[in-house]
Formats: C-alpha cells, sequence, structure tokens
C-alpha cells in the first residue's frame, strides 16, 4: 500500500525546523502564485497545518538531495523501481 508520512519530528534540530517553518510561512504568504496543493490544503485545513506540511516537504526534499548527492531541478520526478 501506500506509505503513511508523517509530520515533522520535534527529536531533530529546534533551530533548523524553525527556520523551516518560517521559510514555509514566507513563501504561502508573499508568493504570487503558492503551489497549487498548498492552496487545495489551505482550503480545507488550517493554515499553519498547510505550512508545516510545506516544511515538511522541503525538509524531505533537502534530505533527499544531500543524502543521494544531488543538485534541485524543478521539474524532477522520481522513477519507479
Amino acid at each position: 500500500g501506500r506509505v503513511k508520512l508523517l509530520g515533522i519530528s520535534k527529536r531533530g534540530d529546534t533551530y533548523l525546523r524553525t527556520l523551516l517553518i518560517h521559510g514555509a510561512r514566507s513563501v504561502l504568504t508573499n508568493s504570487k502564485a503558492p503551489p497549487e496543493w498548498a492552496t487545495n490544503l489551505i482550503k480545507r485545513r488550517p493554515v499553519n497545518v498547510a505550512v508545516v506540511a510545506m516544511a515538511n516537504k522541503t525538509a524531505r526534499t533537502l534530505w533527499a538531495l544531500l543524502a543521494h548527492a544531488r543538485t534541485y531541478q524543478s521539474g524532477y520526478e522520481s522513477q519507479p523501481v
């Protein structure tokens, strides 16, 4: 089945988690065209839930880039194994 993704763990670096949250909040409030998935989430859930979801997605993207020594590509889609 599908893997259930959890929220951001509080076991990690507090400062880094705070920066991710602030960055996500800035994107959602100041961006002229925030991501469509985030806009749809805000319609269904509180804004702070969408902010944490975006921070979580950013953290997962950063981890994948660092773990696999890759550079960021905006249109990248993972290939099924």
